[in-house]
């Protein structure tokens, strides 16, 4: 009986550990990008997570994140429901430049051990800005349980009553400048004109569109199937199979967590207070 007692409790306690381990991934997704690297030592080169909304700041919080270390060719992860268009096109504009492997995934510590290695856990939401991100990567790679969802861009501050809402001419002004930005920033880093069509085809108050395979690879946000294996010397990340997640990757409660609350809306808008121009918050900042 008391053996029962206690399988039960360790039970309980694993179900909460996940349960908590879920809340943090997606308390994560709602606070401003941070960038972490991940060791993966001795198997692989290890690679850079990119969790979180693109703000005003991320660029610059990147390009300190960088600053001393050797990221050319990484892998970088995302994890985000979007953000700031004009950031997220200019550190797009950045992870081009370093050549980098760009993926979908959530970083997970597999043991308790401190100096435990990490495992990537391809279970994880791009959506909005995040998928232009995706998009920078030389090298593009969605696992087959990953979310990746696009919808229009739109002035941040009016993206969850965007129907109710009132115009100025400036505001249209700024959401066409923007979309032409994003059109540039879509051709120059090789994705089709698919990807912009099936973006802006879905208003604010209606779902997003997630992606299936096939419009993945129309749209070119997929450029490889695979990515180097564990043991290569140019190995990038972990292995990412197409199997059923497993506990070397994440917990249960990880690979079914909630979807995230709310994407990011939002576009570099300019909107009139008081007779002054100042710049649209993105969504879900204070």
């Amino acid at each position: 009986m008391l053996l029962v007692v206690a399988r039960l409790c360790i039970a309980l306690m694993a179900v909460l550990s996940n349960s908590v381990h879920a809340g943090v991934v997606l308390e994560e997704r709602k606070l401003p990008m941070k960038f972490t690297w991940v060791d993966c030592q001795p198997n692989c080169r290890g690679w850079v997570s990119a969790a979180g909304i693109v703000t005003a700041d991320s660029p610059k919080d990147f390009d300190e994140f960088a600053r001393g270390r050797q990221l050319g060719g990484a892998t970088i992860v995302l994890d985000s429901s979007g953000g700031s268009v004009n950031a997220a096109i200019a550190l797009g504009r950045r992870f081009r430049e370093l050549g980098a492997l760009t993926t979908v995934g959530i970083s997970v510590q597999t043991h308790t051990a401190q100096n435990a290695p990490s495992n990537m856990a391809p279970v994880a939401y791009c959506e909005s800005m995040c998928v232009f991100l995706l998009l920078s990567g030389k090298t593009r790679y969605v696992p087959e349980t990953a979310h990746v969802r696009v919808h229009q861009i739109w002035l941040g501050d009016r993206a969850n009553n965007a129907k109710a809402a009132t115009y100025s001419a400036d505001d249209l002004v700024t959401v066409e400048r923007d979309i032409g930005r994003l059109a540039k920033y879509t051709f120059d880093m090789g994705g089709a004109g698919d990807l912009l069509s099936l973006s802006l085809n879905v208003p604010p108050w209606e779902d997003l569109h997630e992606l299936s395979r096939d419009e993945l690879r129309m749209t070119n946000l997929v450029t490889t199937d695979m990515i180097a294996q564990p043991g290569s010397p140019d190995a990038a990340v972990v292995e990412l199979t197409r199997k059923p997640v497993q506990s070397r990757f994440v917990s249960s409660a990880v690979a079914t967590s909630p979807e995230p609350e709310s994407p990011v809306r939002s576009a570099e808008a300019m909107s009139r207070t008081g007779g002054v121009r100042t710049a649209t918050r993105p969504l879900g900042q204070e």
